[in-house]
């Protein structure tokens, strides 16, 4: 059997949700209060508590479940290499962060030691990340300037200009790891997932950007002062151009060959000193910058060790995370290490050399610490060009970015815009502002597609109970006088008026409209009765008065035209499609039933629910009747405890499914003029079963070819 000729077959109930109800009990399920779950939190027992441990300390979990003979060998590997790279990363590092070459080790091995306990990634490799250093240099060299007196802090006497850029960067460091601590706690880490991949592309490479820019002095060879703040690149670049005659040949040789040689690693140095607590008074200044380093940091290192876990199908706890690095920031912080987070290349060397577990993490912590202590004083006299080379060497990944940008164009423009508009901004504004700039844009961006989503007119593929935008099918079938309204999305305070708007253009008239025309229309009927002027005939209302209607003056309070049209009193009924009396005219409604499709409707909240009840007010008081279909069982629930149903909206009008729907309007209006259909069999309005059968009109989208009797 081939694939196009499988087919099923479903006989059943046409059914209303009052009737599904009604026929299919549901268990009834008592909803939790805020006081059930704050209980439940506090509540411990035995089971809890070794949750609890588990959670708090992953490395219980992994290390029981350990392959000694499989996995050893290639974590020691892996620990090595990490271990070197990191070494060459961190030294590199601390010139971004302003900082002594040898500062990167300590940030190679402190942080590392305490995420291995509380990490719940097996596979990402903790250390100095180029775009935090940087981060941490522009707040490091604002306030201790390369030139020029540093900021007015007590614990900055008596140290030399070194070691004030250490204790700043060590105690922004700690209150950075105290802000992701205490999200952690808070179980806040959801809120990272603000940060799309598109922004942190985009931040990303525009601090490669900014990282190339501040490198380019130590390769040149040139003494410029450093600068922060918005239009700093510029500033920069402008510096280099204009002392770029002065440039030191040997150190620009160096560089270049640095950069040919060694390709993806890195050289650094340095040796062992005490625990130191964080300053205050530093504190104090720096809280507004601390906390966007501890959201990229955290950011970052949560979208890597996330690739890694679907990879080799693992799960990582965002807010264990939070305090797995804040942890870790905090403890390397006292031992002078600077912002830690992870490094792409860095990862991808300890996963890709056979890292299986933070064992190797563990062990590359253990190489930085023996450089440190046994050979970092080698390393102390390596000139900063060839720091600076290694820098721009690993800012090959980040740049290549830019390549992104066409292909995301042509995959998803929204997403484009928030790329560039993260990266333009950051190089521009400087990191900390362009990364506000990026996220407020990304926010838009989601504002505009729920605000404004692609609405759509449904009509049945012909033969089945599928129903698509009519716009993109050739064959389909459309019952005339019936309209299915499809919004793809929440329907909310900011775009209730747009899917109010959107359905009356579908429709092709306004309801509101349409029922003061009736209702100014029945006072003048009503007036020329009394007068005498119109006579009943078999043919229905006649005038025979002088007095040309349109001359007639509305009376009366204008607040009842949006009132229901009532005909009681008159002794004809009105056909409001018909030729009235006179010249009185009111506009023909074509639109019978109208079908709401809530398949993509996820929440309605109170200004959508009002305002929804009064968009169906409209249409049924001009005698429409409205449909919806596929509505969520707690859109349903929301709508019953509201009160949204009353005499004119009743419960009868939701059905569970777009084809129920349409076949109970088959039903009820079986005297249709004519049914419109292309390509093809229509939906039978006598049969329930899925499938229909039946003839009906046909209908090409550019000509007519046959037309037969529904």
């Amino acid at each position: 059997m081939t694939q196009s000729s499988k087919q099923f077959t479903v006989t059943r109930p046409l059914y209303s949700e009052d009737l599904f109800a009604f026929q299919h009990e549901k268990i009834y399920r008592q909803q939790k209060t805020p006081l059930d779950h704050v209980k439940a939190y506090f509540t411990c027992n035995s089971k809890r508590a070794k949750s609890a441990a588990l959670s708090l300390l992953p490395v219980i979990d992994w290390v029981r479940m350990y392959r000694i003979k499989e996995w050893l060998l290639s974590d020691i590997v892996s620990g090595v290499s990490t271990g070197l790279v990191a070494v060459l990363q961190g030294l590199a590092f601390s010139l971004l962060a302003s900082l002594p070459p040898g500062y990167g080790l300590y940030t190679a091995f402190f942080p590392v030691i305490v995420y291995f306990f509380l990490g719940t990634s097996r596979h990402i490799s903790v250390g100095a990340f180029p775009v935090l250093s940087l981060m941490l240099g522009a707040v490091v060299t604002q306030l201790v300037p390369d030139d020029g007196p540093p900021a007015n802090i007590t614990g900055f006497e008596g140290l030399t200009q070194d070691q004030q850029r250490v204790m700043v960067a060590a105690s922004i460091t700690f209150l950075m790891g105290v802000f992701q601590l205490a999200m952690g706690l808070l179980q806040v880490g959801f809120i990272v997932m603000y940060l799309s991949d598109t922004l942190v592309s985009g931040f990303t490479t525009a601090a490669a950007v900014h990282i190339l820019v501040s490198q380019l002095k130590f390769v040149l060879g040139l003494v410029i002062p450093g600068h922060s703040g918005p239009l700093s690149i510029t500033f920069a670049i402008e510096k280099i151009f204009v002392h770029i005659r002065e440039s030191n040949i040997i150190d620009l040789v160096i560089s270049v060959i640095i950069m040919v040689v060694v390709y993806f690693v890195k050289e650094f140095n340095e040796s062992y000193e005490p625990p130191m607590a964080p300053n205050l008074e530093v504190i104090q200044l720096t809280a507004m910058e601390a906390f966007p380093m501890a959201i990229v940091g955290f950011a970052v290192a949560f979208s890597v060790a996330k690739v890694y876990a679907i990879k080799h199908d693992y799960v990582i706890d965002g807010n264990q995370e939070l305090i797995a690095f804040g942890a870790s920031n905090i403890f390397g912080a006292t031992f002078r290490s600077f912002a830690a987070s992870t490094a792409l290349s860095r990862t991808a060397v300890q996963e890709s050399t056979g890292g299986k577990t933070q064992i190797a993490g563990l062990l590359s912590a253990m190489v930085a610490m023996v450089v440190t202590m046994a050979i970092g004083f080698l390393l102390e006299p390596l000139p900063k060009c060839v720091l600076g080379a290694l820098v721009i060497v690993n800012l090959k990944g980040m740049l290549k970015q830019f390549g992104e940008v066409p292909d995301l164009w042509r995959k998803d423009k929204p997403d484009c815009v928030v790329w560039v508009v993260a990266c333009a901004s950051s190089i521009v504004l400087g990191l900390d502002l362009g990364l506000a700039v990026g996220l407020a844009v990304e926010l838009l961006t989601v504002v505009f597609r729920t605000q404004f989503p692609r609405c759509s007119v449904l009509a049945n593929i012909k033969g089945t109970e599928i129903y698509r935008d009519r716009k993109d099918y050739l064959c389909i079938y459309e019952p005339e006088g019936v309209k299915i309204f499809r919004i793809p999305s929440p329907i909310f305070f900011a775009n209730i008026e747009f899917f109010r708007e959107k359905l009356v253009e579908s429709v092709g008239f306004n309801p509101l409209r349409v029922l003061r025309k009736r209702n100014k229309a029945l006072r003048k009927i009503r007036k020329l009765l009394q007068q005498g002027e119109l006579q009943i005939t078999e043919k229905g209302l006649l005038h025979t008065g002088s007095t040309p209607i349109e001359e007639l003056e509305d009376e009366g309070n204008t607040d009842d035209l949006d009132q229901p049209t009532n005909v009681q009193d008159l002794p004809v009924q009105v056909n409001w499609n018909a030729e009235l009396p006179g010249h009185i005219r009111v506009p023909r409604i074509d639109v019978h039933s109208i079908i709401l499709d809530f398949s993509a409707v996820s929440f309605l909240d109170i200004s959508a629910l009002k305002g929804l009840r009064v968009a169906l007010k409209e249409f049924i008081r001009v005698d429409v009747e409205v449909y919806i279909v596929a509505c969520d069982s707690h859109i349903l629930k929301k709508l019953h405890s509201c009160k949204f149903f009353d005499s004119e909206i009743k419960t009868s009008i939701f059905f569970l499914t777009l084809h129920d729907a349409m076949l109970h309007i088959l039903e009820k209006h079986p005297t249709l003029p004519e049914a419109t259909s292309t390509c093809g069999k229509a939906l039978s309005h006598g049969h329930r079963g899925i499938h229909g059968n039946g003839g009906c009109s046909l209908r090409s989208r550019e000509n007519t070819v046959s037309e037969t009797q529904l």
